[in-house]
């Protein structure tokens, strides 16, 4: 068999790898969709580097929108196949992907506005709400721990990655000329502390490792106390300064831990008395979502739940639900918090915030997450003085901090503790993907000292196996 390798090869996003069986069945595990890549992105999705319409089935590791992101697409472009995931991943990226599918919509007539004064022809959407609708039809869900048939000659098992609600690392057996050969795919690893949910499981022997790298060169601050960075951050901007706190957060994963920190502090006495604002319609039904699976919480965070029912609410909590609403907060001169989508700060209502917000000494943008280099998130932890948002330049005036300890992926210790219930001598191939090259290089060396055969697949690049 041979797998190649079309996005998150070299870079974070777009995960998409493709295994091609002898027999012709073709596996394509995970379908994401680019983001932040700069004036690259939208010509990167465009692009497949394969033939969507040869792909016998789709393996879903989770509904992040960088793993799940490209689904419609390629149902647009003739996929019929089945969509294999877990039941949480099945829910959550339901609503992610029409999510995802309206704020294309809505930033391309935002965006056509402006070309249109300018002479410029339009752009179109990569799909349509329909495609993300219908598309929907095609999940199948199976439970962690469960091995079921793919295929003839290939068995698949979801193991949980701890990463948010419903991730699973993928592991496949394939049988090809009487040999079985098996393969693990790790999609995004979570970390061994992480705030709301259990950590990663163990997973069975593997042949081949294909592995997340995203903080691969990094250990997460496990000094600063999040629950306390946070409070500073808001005592700082909201009381001491009297502006705004702009946040942007997934709408699944960062945004419920960041409602479970507020919720910690309203506990303890210690939230001050401002407005918290969710603008993301979109992140109070994965909340929803979230909350109805509370097996998959921690043992830290089911003890809360018998005296706290609801871990993500509590007084001053505020969800916006229109856009109308949305486009209140530019008018409120009151200090306040919104947390609003998407965490890289490229797309969503946090652009139009940060956009009218930016030009304010007072105000603060807070990134809690990995940002891609060249989108606005990352541009502006770089120390942007100017940046582009829809089309016009900005100086940056408002203050720029981050919260590197509320990542979802693992550090280094993390990946190498996930990998700490293999046997390395059977271990034939670890490919890296999902990682900044200079990471994935530092990271590389790290595990070759430890006696792995690690390979930096490059974009569209293909292996034997």
């Amino acid at each position: 068999m041979r797998i190649s390798f079309h996005g998150a090869a070299q870079t974070v996003t777009g995960s998409k790898h493709l295994l091609q069986l002898k027999n012709g069945t073709q596996i394509l595990l995970d379908c994401g969709m680019f983001q932040g890549m700069g004036k690259q992105t939208f010509e990167m999705n465009m692009h497949w580097g394969f033939d969507p319409t040869a792909i016998s089935y789709l393996i879903l590791s989770h509904a992040h929108i960088d793993h799940s992101g490209l689904i419609p697409k390629l149902y647009k472009d003739g996929y019929r196949g089945p969509i294999y995931c877990t039941p949480a991943t099945k829910r959550l990226a339901t609503i992610l992907l029409e999510d995802s599918a309206q704020i294309q919509r809505d930033d391309t007539r935002f965006t056509n506005k402006k070309r249109a004064k300018q002479g410029l022809p339009p752009f179109e959407p990569m799909y349509s709400v329909e495609d993300a609708q219908a598309v929907v039809s095609l999940f199948v869900a199976v439970e962690y721990g469960e091995w079921f048939q793919v295929c003839d000659g290939v068995e698949a098992l979801f193991t949980d990655a701890g990463h948010i609600i419903g991730s699973a690392c993928v592991h496949l057996k394939v049988k090809e000329d009487g040999k079985i050969t098996a393969l693990t795919f790790s999609g995004d690893i979570g970390r061994y502390r992480d705030d709301i949910l259990r950590s990663p499981d163990v997973f069975p022997q593997a042949d081949y490792v294909i592995m997340e790298s995203t903080y691969g060169n990094s250990l997460h601050d496990e000094v600063n106390n999040s629950v306390d960075t946070l409070l500073n951050w808001i005592d700082h901007t909201c009381l001491q300064k009297k502006g705004k706190l702009l946040i942007p957060a997934f709408s699944v994963g960062r945004t419920q831990t960041l409602l479970l920190l507020l919720n910690q502090l309203e506990l303890e006495r210690r939230l001050p008395k401002v407005n918290i604002y969710v603008d993301s319609p979109l992140s109070k039904e994965a909340t929803a979502v979230i909350k109805s699976y509370p097996q998959y919480f921690n043992k830290r965070l089911q003890k809360v739940m018998l005296s706290d029912a609801d871990p993500f609410d509590f007084k001053g909590l505020h969800f916006i639900e229109n856009a109308e609403e949305s486009k209140r907060l530019n008018e409120l001169k009151d200090p306040c918090i919104i947390i609003s989508a998407s965490g890289m700060a490229d797309a969503g209502r946090i652009k139009h915030h940060i956009m009218n917000n930016i030009d304010n000494p007072n105000n603060t943008i807070l990134m809690v997450g990995y940002c891609e280099p060249r989108s606005l998130g990352g541009r502006l932890m770089a120390g942007a003085k100017e940046v582009r948002i829809f089309g016009e330049e900005f100086k940056v005036k408002a203050e720029v901090g981050s919260m590197r300890s509320m990542s979802a992926h693992g550090d280094y210790d993390d990946l190498l503790q996930w990998l700490s219930c293999q046997n390395k001598q059977q271990i034939k191939q670890l490919f890296l993907v999902h990682g900044e090259p200079d990471v994935m290089a530092d990271f590389s060396h790290r595990l070759t000292r430890k006696g792995f055969e690690v390979l930096i697949p490059e974009m569209h690049q293909s292996f034997s196996i």
